[in-house]
């Protein structure tokens, strides 16, 4: 909104002033500004005295008169009512450290309110505790087919359970994360939010679904929180900014972008003036701000007559500033198909250098760039295609979602894409100011980082699986994994970051043993790992399971592993090929094979983890570890299980999966 002096009580140099400024300011600055302000007033009527000589208090703003006590009944209790209250508990589930992320950072958000938080892992919160908490704030991810992330199976089984207490005072709010492209999406979240409810406790502000491209809503959901939170705190006392002002005299750091780059702003109020201290930094790259990586090697690790494709990609980050740890992943930005881009644009009927938005800021690309690097093509989720039903009034898209037909989507939209939709449906001739605001955008793949940076330091390797496949009539193609295989050249440029993963680490002691179980790409990591521990000299015993289709031509890495056999590096391999034999065998069968021993590595502390496949190979390994700790255990089934969830909530039992 332009501000004028008829529609505002500022005069003519103010209001220019205001709508210079205002339109520049990072949802952050407008957030820090709006608690400054708050706390400003406050100081100044709480300052304001009757009758005395004036005083300035050090280190707080200008005020009017005070008296020589005006600093000290800023913070005696007598001087406003108490706070509803201003302790906050921020929970969170994550699986690959989204959640994770993203709590932390609200939870700094708060603390910059003057707000007490206790931030956890749902996996490490004590239970006990939570019929006492007055603010709750739930940060979770879901995974698989609606499930729980690892990480918050415990707690979403006793909140879901008889145990659970009442929580008439508590007051919450829910971020949930998820993928559209599922049919459950967002339902952890979703589960979270309704018990909360049905516990008795009070909705803040309203539960947040967030598909792939989670920053925006995040972001809003985090400031309409806080918000409720300070609106709640200010209607029965005193700022949590005045207490704090008058305290410390300093206001929080925020990060505020300078000349293009990441910059922090300290801010304090010293003798009644604000003073900026700007100190520059290099450029942060991350995943709104991706590296340029140069790829430096590109080989298929299968050999002649293999009936699958599998790259190693040697990226090099040198000058992106990035730092991570075995067990961490690389995300790429990836391209669409040309091709499919070009059938797409020629079905719908499009002008390719057409402009069109591609953000919520209004920058305009041609169709065909938007197409082929912003927006996602290659799977359907519900929300896109209800929302084209509804803009088109198509009765045949309509009925995909007619009452008590929920399947017909489901069944429709498994191994279609935008392409199927436009010709299935003659979508032909929809505008493309119609479409692409539709469209999400296209999502990062992750992949685990195969090499140690105390080995690499400026490099990172991936391996990928090439996925090509044929439905409906037409060859599929993995949109990230086919570029690679297909269109990049050492030589050529990715957009890349780093995604921490601090749900997939080492043991902090070396010297604990660790079994790997990883088929196929899922052995990336792994790889990782023995280069970490090789560095730095580990002496822990090490043994990896690793399974794929056939020994000559499809076991990736085979020579490094032999070698750190070797040296001692890796002190044991089990492998299983699945079609080198009549009757198929798989990682779970060879763990089962050495059963005994694999208990008693168990039971001398040591650590499990697992990568790769979820639906099949991590569902068929949990079954085997459940299988082998009631054989070898003397365990009933639920005796195995809780010796499982006990390895889990040790951090001894660590899964990577997808």
């Amino acid at each position: 909104m332009q501000l004028l002096v008829t529609n505002s009580p500022f005069n003519e140099e103010q209001t220019e002033l205001l709508n210079r400024l205002l339109p520049q300011l990072t949802e952050s600055q407008r957030l820090w500004l709006s608690g400054y302000l708050t706390a400003y007033g406050s100081l100044a009527a709480f300052a304001a005295a009757p009758s005395g000589t004036p005083a300035q208090t050090p280190g707080l703003p200008s005020a009017p008169a005070a008296s020589a006590t005006g600093a000290a009944s800023l913070a005696a209790p007598v001087s406003a009512p108490q706070p509803v209250s201003n302790e906050v508990t921020v929970l969170y589930g994550s699986q690959t450290g989204n959640a994770q992320r993203l709590a932390k950072s609200f939870s700094e958000k708060l603390k910059q309110h003057g707000f007490q938080v206790e931030l956890s892992s749902m996996s490490d919160y004590k239970t006990n505790q939570l019929k006492k908490v007055r603010n709750l704030f739930i940060l979770v991810s879901t995974h698989g087919e609606g499930d729980p992330p690892d990480s918050a199976i415990s707690f979403y089984e006793f909140l879901h359970g008889k145990k659970a207490p009442k929580l008439e005072g508590t007051r919450f709010s829910v971020l949930s994360l998820g993928d559209s492209s599922y049919e459950f999406f967002c339902k952890t979240g979703k589960d979270f939010d309704k018990r909360l409810e049905e516990l008795g406790a009070q909705r803040i502000a309203p539960r947040v679904d967030c598909d792939v491209d989670y920053d925006e809503p995040a972001a809003e959901w985090m400031e309409q929180a806080i918000q409720a939170l300070l609106g709640a705190s200010q209607s029965s006392a005193v700022p949590a900014e005045a207490a704090a002002l008058a305290g410390a005299a300093v206001l929080p750091q925020v990060s505020v972008p300078v000349g293009g780059a990441a910059a922090v702003a300290t801010v304090a109020a010293v003798a009644g003036t604000a003073t900026a201290v700007v100190e520059k930094a290099a450029p942060a790259y991350s995943r709104t701000n991706p590296f340029q990586a140069e790829v430096l090697e590109n080989l298929n690790l299968n050999g002649r007559g293999s009936t699958q494709e599998t790259h190693h990609l040697e990226l090099s980050l040198e000058g992106s500033g990035f730092q991570f740890e075995p067990g961490d992943c690389l995300g790429i930005f990836p391209q669409n198909h040309p091709e499919l881009v070009d059938e797409l644009i020629a079905e719908l009927g499009w002008n390719p250098e057409q402009l069109v938005v591609v953000n919520k800021q209004g920058e305009e690309r041609p169709i065909r760039d938007a197409l082929l690097n912003q927006f996602e093509i290659t799977v359907l989720t519900k929300p896109v295609v209800e929302q084209l039903a509804n803009l088109r009034g198509n009765s045949g898209l309509k009925e995909l979602f007619a009452p008590g037909q929920e399947h017909r989507f489901r069944e429709y939209a498994n191994g279609r894409d935008l392409l199927d939709l436009v010709r299935d449906y003659s979508l032909r001739g929809l505008p493309a100011s119609d479409l692409i605001p539709l469209l999400r955008k296209i999502p990062a793949r992750l992949y685990s980082i195969a090499s140690s940076q105390l080995a690499y330091p400026d490099e990172a390797h991936l391996t990928i699986r090439t996925v090509r496949y044929e439905a409906h009539g037409r060859t599929r193609y993995g949109v990230c994994s086919s570029q690679i295989a297909d269109r990049v050249q050492p030589g050529d440029t990715l957009p890349v970051y780093v995604h921490q993963n601090p749900n997939f680490k080492l043991p902090s002691d070396s010297g604990t043993p660790i079994i790997m179980i990883g088929p196929g790409t899922g052995v990336a990591p792994f790889r990782a790992f023995l280069q970490e521990r090789e560095e730095i000299g580990a002496d822990g015993k090490v043994w990896l399971f690793f399974g794929d289709r056939n020994f000559l031509t499809d076991f990736l890495y085979q020579v490094e592993w032999q070698r750190w056999l070797k040296d001692g590096v890796l002190t044991r391999m089990d492998v299983a090929f699945s079609r080198d034999r009549k009757e198929k065998v798989y990682v779970q069968h060879r763990m089962l094979e050495k059963s005994r021993e694999l208990f008693r590595w168990l039971e001398d502390g040591a650590s499990v983890y697992v990568c790769g496949d979820e639906k099949h190979m991590a569902h068929d390994v949990h079954k085997a570890l459940l299988s082998i700790i009631a054989r070898e255990g003397g365990l009933n089934e639920e005796a195995a299980e809780a010796y499982l969830s006990d390895m889990q909530k040790q951090k001894r039992y660590q899964r990577d999966v997808y």
